[in-house]
């Protein structure tokens, strides 16, 4: 089976936990839905293309960055200085009125990136590939600003194999729920519920998640035991979901 694999940088990336509210925390790593919108808006698609994402990397350090953040409900106006702002609503008899003040959000500096992306559809490969190479415009990953910079794009091999002797991890990485047995790899990490895959509910709009996966988040050096079946491009184990 082939994969392209992907080595990239970014100087700041925020990529939001959805259940974060006053703060904006960030994943120490993109979620799959993430990598697999940036592929999409690399390669133009406009339906959805299943395809499997291995995600890898580190990061520098962690910090806070204010911003301007709005907050609005549909049809709603406070004239009275509750809101800052208005707008119309073309649907409503009234204004929205909008909240305006000051927020903060978690930032990772100076991200280092190792993505494999396999999609099912393996005629899909070159065309991804050459998009990936030479995109249209500029490439982001997280925010619209989080400029993604292309280190490295290639089309590779990967095999599944039995590991003939323990492997250290050369970065952080995500590990899907079953991808290892229990007691393969040793390491204490946080297990975290990404998003893969979404619907868009035809009669109200609204966007639902189809897909989730349950990955550990390892940390680089982590041990994987001997004898554990993996998945290698031949220089680096992947652990794609």
């Amino acid at each position: 089976m082939k994969a392209i694999k992907i080595i990239a940088r970014q100087t700041l990336a925020s990529y939001r936990k959805p259940s974060s509210l006053k703060i904006k925390e960030s994943y120490p790593l993109p979620p799959y839905s993430t990598v697999i919108g940036m592929v999409h808006a690399a390669c133009g698609f406009e339906e959805y293309v299943d395809m499997d994402i291995s995600i890898q990397g580190n990061y520098y350090t962690r910090l806070n960055e204010m911003y301007t953040k709005y907050e609005f409900k549909p049809g709603f106006y406070d004239p009275k200085g509750r809101h800052s702002l208005k707008v119309p609503h073309k649907d409503m008899e009234k204004d929205t009125g909008i909240v305006q003040g000051p927020a903060n959000i978690e930032l990772l500096s100076e991200v280092k990136l190792l993505l494999h992306i396999c999609p099912n559809d393996q005629n899909k490969i070159d065309y991804i590939y050459q998009k990936l190479k030479n995109p249209e415009e500029y490439l982001s990953l997280g925010r619209r600003e989080d400029l993604l910079v292309m280190e490295n794009v290639d089309k590779i091999d990967i095999i599944q194999e039995e590991l003939k002797q323990d492997y250290e991890l050369k970065q952080d990485a995500y590990i899907p729920e079953g991808y290892l047995k229990a007691g393969d790899c040793k390491s204490q990490a946080t297990i975290y519920k990404l998003n893969k895959k979404y619907t868009v509910n035809p009669k109200t709009g609204v966007r639902f998640w189809e897909k989730q996966i349950y990955a550990t988040h390892v940390s680089k050096g982590s041990v994987i035991q001997e004898g554990a079946q993996v998945i290698t491009d031949g220089e680096e184990i992947i652990f794609l979901a």
